[in-house]
């Protein structure tokens, strides 16, 4: 007789013997990079920008030589110009030109007067005494129109040196005084560079930090900086930092100029390679591992140079964090590294 076994009793069967032996899936594991933070400066490099402008020390002045009217600006600010180039022309303002003619007047007169003292004194009518007073008179109103013919002369204002046209301080149209300013002109080798600088900067730059200058036609130069001025303008709510550009260096008086300076970090500082990096909706974030472990660590970062950044909140000295492979990993997943 042939015994079969109940159904029910082959799916009891079953069920014993597989729940028995069942492995359970194993935890998902990342494969990451690591690096230790470590401790250090990061030297913070910041983007100024400024404009080049004459040193005071080789400045020259060009003023109007009598009241007159600023008729034309040949050479403008950051120009280049020749020892004896025009920078600007002049016309006689309504005063010095009737200053003039009457200078003229006056002297035709006196002249004239000298000229009838002289035939008197020839003819015995007037005393020698009477034909020097003449003369003296004569003189003295000659040398007045000579002035005022020279000042009128003068108001085609050249370039006393070469150099670079450093500013310009009235317009085409304007009334300018007797001595007043017009332009003023740089001599080459005494150019400098001023930029405009945050205040809360200008405090951590010091005299003799480096500066790298972009010339304007491509390429840098590097120099120390001069000085800081704190004071800020009422305008642009900056400070000054000043330095010398070098003779040779192809940056004119006036030309607008973009610098980077160098400001050193503390050697306390804790930095991590900056591919340790992430970033959370503005969140800055790292993946710390312990024990095989990734755990994600909010940051406050400081300074960027380079290929590291400084970490003012979040780690400590020795941690370490992911630089390869951050990016899948969730807080809690097993890692190992390559």
């Amino acid at each position: 007789m042939k015994y079969t076994m109940p159904f029910a009793a082959l799916l009891l069967l079953a069920a014993c013997s597989g729940g028995s032996d069942e492995e359970k899936a194993p935890a998902p594991t990342a494969l990451v990079k690591l690096a230790r933070v470590e401790q250090g400066a990061v030297n913070r490099r910041v983007t100024l920008y400024g404009a080049a402008e004459g040193g005071s020390a080789s400045k020259r002045v060009l003023t109007s030589p009598a009241a007159a009217i600023v008729a034309r600006i040949v050479a403008p600010a950051g120009t280049r110009v020749a020892r004896g180039q025009v920078v600007a022309i002049l016309t006689p303002a309504a005063d010095t030109s009737l200053e003039l003619a009457k200078a003229s007047g006056e002297a035709r007169a006196a002249d004239a007067a000298l000229a009838r003292a002289e035939r008197l004194r020839a003819d015995g009518l007037v005393s020698n005494a009477d034909v020097e007073t003449a003369r003296a008179a004569a003189r003295s109103a000659d040398a007045t129109r000579a002035s005022l013919s020279g000042r009128a002369a003068g108001l085609v204002l050249r370039a006393p040196v070469g150099g670079f046209v450093d500013s310009i301080t009235a317009n085409p149209g304007d009334a300018v005084q007797a001595g007043a300013t017009v332009a003023t002109i740089a001599e080459p080798d005494d150019a400098r560079a001023r930029f405009g600088v945050d205040p809360g900067l200008a405090t951590a730059i010091h005299p003799g930090d480096g500066l790298r200058i972009a010339r304007p036609g491509g390429g840098t130069v590097d120099v120390p900086v001069l000085s800081v001025a704190t004071v800020v303008d009422p305008q642009t709510r900056l400070a000054s930092l000043f330095a010398a550009i070098p003779a040779g260096s192809g940056i004119g008086v006036g030309e607008t100029l973009k610098g980077e300076v160098s400001l050193s970090g503390q050697g306390d500082t804790l930095t991590i390679p900056y591919a340790a990096l992430l970033d959370d909706g503005g969140q800055s974030y790292v993946f710390v591992v312990t024990g095989g472990t990734a755990h994600r660590r909010d940051v406050v970062i400081g300074p960027v140079a380079g290929d590291r950044v400084a970490i003012t909140r979040g780690l400590g000295t020795g941690d370490q964090v992911v630089t390869e492979g951050g990016t899948a990993l969730e807080d809690g997943m097993k890692v190992r590294t390559k």
